[in-house]
């Protein structure tokens, strides 16, 4: 059992001889005061050299609050316009799975930017064209979007992110729309390309792609953005839908266009976020 010992009895105790103390010998620190009951208001407490040594504590956790892999995904504290959007597109998704096939067809052709569409009612076709993801939420560009708007809005904020990403999709739906139409005055194309289905996601994405690498370290930005480009020639050489694939391009390059702007935002998102504690405000 450990000894204790306060100021007081330590001060009016008589010294004892060496045969007479209680204390074993070669046994340093045997009676060490860390605080006096009168200085601390609790009962001193003595240090022996046979306290077990604490447990290092596991530096683990401390590495996953550093990596913080959780960021990756969108929150609704952090990034409530991914997470919106992201929950809009799962609902769009179930309909276009579970819904009356005839259903589900009348609205995609409603929703498509066709040149037809864009020149009866541009806006409700450029904003119903955006809540469709071709091959639902399982394909490649449902992950890209998480992946890519959750990083982005959490660098440049949500009304910015959403800017880059409508800029891309809408830039991008009128240059390759606009081209089919003058290809179908030229006589190029037939009259049936004029009510072509194009609707989904995939504009804004490219766009909001190359903007995040812009944004990115430059080991890991440029790799980003060679893979991308490098998938969307692969596809545009293919010839599959040629029209589509320039489309990628297109936004992809709007995105890189994008990063004197969205340079200066990250500056400014990253100012704001550091005046936050001062305010008592934290996000996630």
């Amino acid at each position: 059992m450990e000894r204790t010992a306060t100021a007081d009895t330590q001060a009016s105790a008589t010294p004892l001889a060496e045969e007479d103390s209680p204390l074993l010998d070669a046994m340093p620190r045997q009676r060490e005061v860390v605080e006096t009951a009168w200085e601390s208001g609790r009962p001193a407490v003595s240090v022996s050299a046979s306290t077990p040594a604490i447990p290092r504590v596991s530096r683990m956790p401390a590495a996953l609050r550093l990596l913080a892999p959780w960021r990756l995904l969108p929150t609704p504290n952090g990034t409530p316009f991914t997470f919106g959007y992201a929950s809009l597109l799962v609902v769009t998704s179930l309909i276009a799975q579970y819904a009356d096939p005839t259903l589900v067809n009348q609205l995609h052709q409603a929703s498509s930017t066709d040149v037809t569409h864009l020149l009866r009612d541009p806006f409700l076709v450029l904003v119903a064209s955006a809540l469709w993801i071709v091959g639902g939420v399982l394909s490649p560009y449902a992950f890209l979007f998480l992946l890519v708007l959750t990083a982005l809005e959490r660098r440049i904020g949500g009304v910015r992110a959403a800017g880059v990403f409508l800029t891309g999709h809408i830039l991008a739906t009128l240059a390759t729309e606009g081209t089919v139409g003058l290809a179908v005055l030229a006589g190029h194309l037939p009259d049936t390309s004029l009510h072509r289905f194009d609707y989904g996601i995939s504009f804004g994405v490219a766009a909001s792609t190359g903007a995040l690498a812009g944004l990115l370290r430059p080991w890991l930005g440029l790799p980003l953005l060679a893979l991308f480009g490098w998938t969307l020639v692969s596809d545009l050489m293919a010839f599959t839908d040629p029209m589509t694939n320039w489309g990628h391009l297109i936004s992809l390059t709007i995105g890189v266009a994008t990063w004197p702007l969205i340079r200066r935002w990250q500056r400014a998102e990253r100012m704001a976020r550091f005046a936050l504690p001062r305010v008592g405000v934290a996000r996630v």
